[in-house]
């Protein structure tokens, strides 16, 4: 029976998949709009483009003039209705103004309790992530513990395996606390 070797690579696929949860969270935290305009809260929003489901910034110009406003120019002067119900029907909650053109999104300031608010999507957003990465330090665990039934691994290995498992979900759970952190602070800057 070959013994299991415990190196520094051994984790690898394990820290990509934490990386990948970092990732989401920062999408998640991207589509939460500050009172500033910010075209990365368009990035969820598609529109029905000959029959394909298609991403507004693939369809339109998209500028941000000033701090509060969002321009969208279609290239297509056809799907300028379309990019308008699509935004409506988004959880933007923004009306856009639609000149026959170009919309216009005019983002308002934050009020008080909208602030906080999206202060509890921003920390529900963070606790799914460590609970992500908190899942898959468990798979790796399981994993291992495996070996360890199997008489692959030793338990000296083992203890090994769960401390540098632990210190790689420390760190990983330290950024998104930063992270969040950050975004918290943006949303309650006025």
């Amino acid at each position: 029976m070959t013994m299991i070797q415990i190196t520094k690579d051994s984790f690898h696929p394990y820290e990509d998949h934490m990386n990948k949860t970092i990732h989401i969270l920062h999408e998640n935290f991207n589509a939460i709009r500050a009172g500033r305009a910010n075209p990365k809260v368009l990035d969820r929003i598609s529109i029905d483009y000959y029959g394909v489901q298609t991403p507004i910034q693939q369809v339109a110009n998209i500028q941000v003039p000033e701090p509060r406003l969002i321009t969208i120019t279609p290239w297509d002067p056809t799907t300028l209705k379309a990019v308008e119900r699509a935004i409506q029907a988004s959880d933007l909650g923004i009306n856009p103004n639609n000149d026959g053109k170009q919309l216009r999104l005019v983002f308002p300031a934050l009020t008080e309790e909208r602030r906080k608010d999206l202060v509890k999507s921003v920390n529900k957003y963070a606790e799914e992530a460590k609970v992500a990465i908190r899942n898959i330090r468990r798979d790796c665990l399981d994993k291992y513990r495996a070996h360890l039934k199997k008489k692959e691994l030793t338990e000296d290995s083992m203890a090994e395996v769960e401390i540098a498992l632990q210190k790689l979900t420390d760190r990983f759970i330290a950024e998104i606390d930063k992270i969040a952190a950050e975004k918290d602070k943006d949303l309650m800057e006025l």
